[in-house]
């Protein structure tokens, strides 16, 4: 069976192709990055208030401290795990102290890991319903995927006075998740979106797709939703959907970088329109 990390990169061969929509194609590469650069820690970091980023170069996990526990978001690669755990502890938490486990959506390279991380910290794995399937069938090594708890849009997840709610966003996938909370810094309150992804992958079929048949309005209900929620700083399932690499140099230098609304605007403009192309692209090869 061909694996997610050859997967990935047989999409970015397609993507070059000039048939390719270059925006979407454009943004998918500076999502997944560089094979070297799915498993390299990025330094971990406080992002705001009680949030921590604890991911690698081009896959974002992010651990919210709570006076009870905390919540790992996206477990990555399986491979990954290990580097996750090392960047909880470089910033003086334990793993095991992790007891909960969710997840942006239902590709290997954000919860494949979540076998591996239950194993390592005992923490219970929860999923949006509608990727439960898709979950399921992610068995790295033959270990059957954990979902401890199943999700539904507008779920909240509470731990230790910090919520955590659940905003149904599909179109990259069935149960794709966006997930919201409130941090508190410096006497503010900030709101916190932590997007699941609304990018269109190459080889995405938005238009007479036998197996999702509304998948463009799927997406065009996530960019309505997305759109509709506060936003003060800004997360994604990849790294570059927020710019960190850029953001992170100016950690401790001035004003919070991450707290970044027009940003939040800006990627959700850059990927609707990526989308949008691709729709007409598509609409107009099948002659609707």
């Amino acid at each position: 069976m061909e694996t997610r990390r050859a997967h990935l990169w047989k999409l970015a061969a397609l993507a070059a192709s000039p048939l390719a929509a270059q925006t979407a194609d454009e943004l998918f590469r500076r999502n997944i990055g560089t094979p070297d650069q799915f498993n390299k820690a990025f330094p971990p970091h406080k992002v705001v208030g009680n949030i921590y980023y604890v991911g690698s170069e081009s896959l974002a996990s992010f651990l919210v401290v709570t006076p009870e526990g905390n919540i790992l978001i996206n477990s990555c690669f399986e491979a990954t795990v290990p580097v996750i755990r090392g960047s909880v502890e470089k910033l003086g938490f334990k793993f095991t102290d992790i007891k909960i486990i969710l997840g942006s959506h239902a590709h290997a390279d954000h919860m494949e890991g979540d076998a591996l991380a239950k194993e390592l910290s005992g923490a219970q794995v929860m999923a949006m319903a509608e990727d439960v399937p898709a979950l399921r069938k992610i068995e790295p090594g033959g270990k059957p995927h954990p979902i401890d708890k199943i999700l539904h849009d507008g779920d909240e997840v509470k731990l230790g006075g910090t919520t955590l709610v659940a905003h149904l966003t599909p179109g990259h996938t069935r149960g794709c998740t966006t997930w919201t909370t409130k941090a508190q810094e410096g006497g503010k309150t900030y709101d916190v979106v932590i997007i699941g992804s609304v990018g269109v992958n190459p080889g995405f079929q938005l238009v007479n797709n036998k197996e999702v048949p509304g998948m463009a309005e799927e997406y065009m209900r996530s960019f309505k939703v997305l759109r509709s929620l506060p936003c003060d700083v800004p997360l994604g399932s990849h790294p570059a959907m927020y710019n960190l690499a850029e953001k992170y140099p100016k950690l401790g230098k001035g004003p919070n970088p991450f707290i970044d609304p027009v940003g939040y605007k800006h990627e959700l403009d850059i990927q609707e329109n990526a989308f949008r192309v691709r729709l007409a692209e598509q609409k107009k090869a099948a002659g609707v």
